[in-house]
């Protein structure tokens, strides 16, 4: 183990799911860089490992990465956790385990337990390809305007997010993708209160919103991809649109495009006031 970095995973929730050549490893390094020292030291209490931990997180200064490096350079192991999952999918440790590659020294994988693959697995919707979003962004402009980005994408859409915005972030979700694109939302995954919700955007966001148990605890959103069909003829939704507005106002004339062409009707709006915009 001399001179190599482990990135290991550790319980999303329930402590059974540590895999034996985890704590093997957490208990073999010489050091344990933790996200949160206190976080952690509570799950090495449990599993009876005494492994200094120091605190990393990808804001940490170069020399706290130095300092992992110069461990390295000695010949000693290094182990890299976060407080929960595998580290570095929307957890800290990209810049280290970046860095210690680059110095030449040997990155060990120590699967387990990731949040994003136990939510798509169980979710029953398309698993066969599927893009991680991660976190949407906090502002709602933001937000819409990345979920614009990917009204298209046929794959299987995954997201972490925030209890305390979850109730805006479906909401941003209706308004782009629509409110019968089918969803699932998994919240506090392998934990007493594990949830499953699932069905359309505007089911699953009454649920969500009528009841303030569902907005609590960590929440993992699986949205289904837009069926390959949908929206790939911009050039026949445009010749429509074009003739509608020639004989009705523009939100009726964008709905009946919708209906008729089967895309989406915030986007045919769009593109409605965008005709408005030049013919003017």
């Amino acid at each position: 183990m001399a001179g190599e970095l482990y990135v290991v995973a550790t319980p999303i929730g329930n402590l059974g799911d540590m895999v034996p050549r985890a704590v093997e490893v957490l208990q073999a390094v010489d050091v344990i860089a933790a996200e949160d020292t206190r976080h952690s030291g509570r799950l090495l209490s449990h599993l009876g490992i005494k492994t200094p931990l120091i605190a990393y997180h990808d804001h940490s200064d170069d020399r706290k990465v130095d300092k992992f490096l110069e461990f390295l350079k000695q010949g000693k192991s290094v182990a890299l956790i976060s407080d929960a999952g595998t580290p570095l999918i929307s957890d800290p440790g990209y810049k280290l385990v970046s860095t210690v590659r680059q110095q030449g020294y040997k990155v060990v994988p120590i699967p387990g337990p990731c949040a994003l693959v136990a939510a798509i697995c169980a979710s029953g919707l398309p698993s066969d390809r599927f893009t991680f979003e991660g976190f949407a962004p906090a502002k709602s402009s933001a937000r819409i305007k990345a979920f614009q980005g990917l009204e298209q994408e046929t794959r299987t859409l995954i997201f972490y997010e925030s209890p305390h915005r979850i109730v805006q972030a479906l909401e941003d979700m209706v308004r782009v993708f629509g409110e019968s694109r089918q969803i699932v939302m998994a919240r506090e995954l392998t934990k007493t209160y594990e949830t499953f919700l699932a069905g359309t955007l505007a089911e699953v966001l009454g649920q969500v919103a009528s009841d303030s148990s569902q907005q609590k605890g960590e929440i993992v959103l699986i949205l289904k991809g837009a069926d390959s069909e949908e929206g790939v003829d911009d050039v026949e939704q445009q010749r429509v649109l074009s003739l509608l507005l020639d004989e009705l106002p523009l939100k009726q004339a964008a709905a009946l495009a919708a209906k008729i062409t089967g895309g989406q009707k915030n986007a045919l709006y769009q593109m409605a006031l965008d005709q408005k915009k030049v013919s003017t």
